[in-house]
Parts: C-alpha cells; sequence; structure tokens
C-alpha cells in the first residue's frame, strides 16, 4: 500500500481578531481568529483524492467530513462533539496526514487555551475513529516531535506512534500526574521526541524533573 503526504490544498480564513478573541484564560501560542470558511486537505496524488474538510460555524471549529472518489459517501461528524468542548481553530495549529484510502491523521491545538487534539479517521465504515483530547503537538512552540510522529499522554506516560505504520512506544513519568490538559505547561513545561528517543520536563509534586529514555518504534 502506497503511503502518501497529504497536499494542503486550499486554506480560506477570514482575519477578524477583534470579533472572536476570547475573553480570557491563558495565553497561547497562536491567535483566536473567526474561522469563517473551511479548511480543506486534499491528496491530489492520489488518483481517488482522499480528502478532509473542517467547516466552521459562529467563528469555531464546528464540523469534519473525510471521503474519496468512489467512496459513496461523505462521512462526517461535529468537532465539539467529538473533543467535548468548543474549538477555536487558527491554520497555523491545523495539520492532516492522509494515507491513501485506508485514514487520515488530524491534529490540531485548541487556541483558546493551547490544548492539543488528535483524530483518527478511517475511510471505512468498519473502523472505529480514534480522538485524542491530550495530544503533544509541535505546534506548540514548546513541543518538538519529529516529522511522522503523533505523541499524547494519559498522565502517568508519554506515547509516541508512528502515522504510517502504527509502530509505537512510550515513557513512563513514574507515577500518575494530576495534569490538566487546558492549561499544560503547568505540568508538562517542554518535550522533545524523535524515532529513537522521548525527552520531557514535567512536573512531580512540587518540583521540575527531566526524564528521558531511548525508544524503538514497534
Amino acid at each position: 500500500m502506497r503511503i502518501v503526504l497529504l497536499l494542503v490544498v486550499t486554506v480560506s480564513i477570514a482575519w477578524a481578531f477583534s470579533s472572536c478573541k476570547s475573553a480570557g484564560g491563558p495565553p497561547s501560542f497562536c491567535d483566536t481568529i473567526c474561522l469563517k470558511d473551511s479548511l480543506k486537505f486534499v491528496d491530489d496524488a492520489h488518483p481517488l483524492k482522499p480528502y478532509v474538510y473542517i467547516s466552521a460555524a459562529n467563528c469555531n471549529a464546528d464540523t469534519i467530513a473525510w471521503s474519496y472518489s468512489g467512496m459513496g459517501d461523505n462521512r462526517k461528524l461535529g468537532i465539539p462533539d467529538l473533543v467535548g468542548a468548543p474549538v477555536k481553530l487558527n491554520p497555523q495549529a491545523v495539520s492532516c496526514f492522509i494515507k491513501d484510502t485506508s485514514y487520515a491523521w488530524v491534529a490540531f491545538n485548541d487556541c483558546s487555551n493551547g490544548r492539543g487534539y488528535l483524530l483518527k479517521i478511517p475511510f471505512n465504515g468498519r473502523d472505529p475513529l480514534g480522538r485524542k483530547t491530550s495530544a503533544i503537538n509541535s505546534f506548540d512552540p514548546k513541543f518538538a516531535v519529529a516529522n511522522g510522529l503523533i505523541a499524547y499522554s494519559d498522565r502517568g506516560n508519554l506515547f509516541v506512534e508512528e502515522m504510517t505504520t502504527g509502530k509505537q512506544a512510550m515513557m513512563t513519568f513514574g507515577q500518575k500526574l494530576d495534569i490538566n490538559y487546558d492549561a499544560i505547561h503547568e505540568f508538562i513545561d517542554s518535550v522533545n521526541i524523535t524515532p529513537t528517543s522521548i525527552w520531557a520536563k514535567v512536573k512531580i509534586g512540587d518540583e521540575w524533573q527531566v526524564k528521558s529514555k531511548s525508544i524503538e518504534l514497534k
């Protein structure tokens, strides 16, 4: 099965900063612009042109839709329903990887608080949709995640997965942490993840500690 990387065909955004700025909350690394037009991701190199669209409503991300030529229908779900909250999207903090007509990985951060999300979207109707509401995305300048990898936490560990193969690795923090992912830098200061290593600076108790581990994705 040929692996293809996504081509971003159209990103049409209205930059209305004043109308949809968040009134409060912690500062984020991306602006809470008013998202008005769809984000469109299409793999034009594939003959069936698989795609993922993200539409907007009331300045927020509203619906995610995906399909390809000949699939027969256009599958779609509400983003607030998927992640459990309204999401302020900025195109600078959204990416999509499409693996032929098998699945797509969509990564994004909520610009109202910096929280990271991951969605694994299958193109067939059999496999379940995967979602991570504790993603470690490299849109955040303090989180370095190598190209081709995704990362997320379950409060006790950091997990790494290769998007093209599904191979995984992990590193434990040594204990369960009471992480609030809406204010993640109060608990995880910085991360550096490559195919062979995981490094993180995390707050354990009242102290910041560095955790590191050599890994093998398998």
